[in-house]
């Protein structure tokens, strides 16, 4: 079966070597080891911020907008207008702070359509109630695999990758491709599958759709680790250094194979230090739960479920 939204994507990276090529500046919070991408037309200076981070302390509670504050200053300074406050998944290794970004700077805050299949799932984990929707009403946008839209005069579309979670999504915008935490350096591999909701076989087939794009598209990740040997973090590659030399899932291996490694390596995996602030808080559309009538907020802590 023909996979028309890839072809489209495939076309509209080819045809972005006639235009100027979108611009990235990233911000990456060592913390959490997550970059952020802000991703701009050079023509329209209009743009769209990539999956950001709001600090958090666990120990203290406290929550910081330090390096959020960085981005709002950066996209004065360089007079862009944000259209777009774009989520790749409901990440569970840091808290958004797309709704801070979203009241300083504008945009519509914007995830994929199966966020409402995350929110089911850990609406059930964390005992949310019915003031909870599960619909993903949080987000002003829901984006649909094949869906287009734009960045200033720079076309976008927005390809479902699940796998990790069954709401992973890419921005392909121009010639580059925003893929969460579908993959990693090529030499550090590729994501877990094994939160609720994850599947390595569906990964795997997502990784390959993705791979379908030109070897020359410029891949942008969420998260760098630095790979044993490798000094310096990263975060910028291209689907030819993945198909080449990705350690998990280049050329030639088979998805029976990274099925088992995946499952065993998985099994191996502390999780995420932040996953249950990060996930009770991302569901929501990065907004912290309302305060109780003391006037503070909290977040649970559910026990003996992971």
């Amino acid at each position: 079966m023909k996979d028309a939204a890839l072809e489209r994507a495939r076309e509209q990276v080819l045809a972005a070597a006639e235009r100027p090529r979108v611009q990235v500046r990233t911000f990456f919070d060592e913390p959490t080891f997550t970059a952020t991408h802000v991703v701009y037309d050079p023509a329209t200076r209009r743009g769209a911020i990539v999956d950001s981070v709001l600090n958090f302390d666990a120990a203290s509670g406290r929550t910081s907008t330090r390096g959020a504050d960085e981005i709002v200053d950066y996209v004065k300074h360089e007079s862009l207008t944000i259209d777009w406050l774009l989520e790749t998944h409901a990440h569970a290794d840091h808290l958004s702070a797309a709704p801070y970004l979203q009241g300083k700077l504008g945009g519509r805050l914007a995830i994929g359509r199966e966020i409402a299949t995350v929110q089911a799932v850990f609406g059930k984990v964390f005992n949310f109630g019915a003031e909870f929707a599960r619909d993903g009403s949080q987000f002003d946008h829901l984006f649909d695999d094949g869906e287009t839209f734009s960045i200033g005069e720079l076309p976008a579309i927005v390809l479902h990758v699940p796998g990790h979670t069954p709401a992973d999504v890419a921005y392909v915008i121009g010639d580059a491709a925003f893929v969460g935490d579908t993959l990693f350096m090529p030499d550090y591999g590729t994501a877990r599958a094994d939160f609720p909701g994850g599947d390595a076989r569906a990964l795997y087939r997502s990784i390959r759709r993705l791979m379908a794009l030109p070897e020359a598209t410029r891949l942008f990740l969420c998260h760098d680790y630095k790979a044993p040997g490798r000094d310096v973090y990263a975060w910028e590659t291209t689907i030819g250094a993945q198909r080449s030399g990705n350690v998990h899932v280049h050329d030639g291996v088979a998805e029976d194979a990274f099925v088992e490694m995946r499952t065993h390596r998985d099994a191996t995996l502390d999780l995420p230090h932040l996953i249950l602030p990060s996930v009770q808080v991302n569901v929501r559309g990065g907004r912290l739960p309302p305060p109780e009538d003391n006037g503070a907020r909290y977040l649970k802590l559910p026990l003996d479920v992971f």
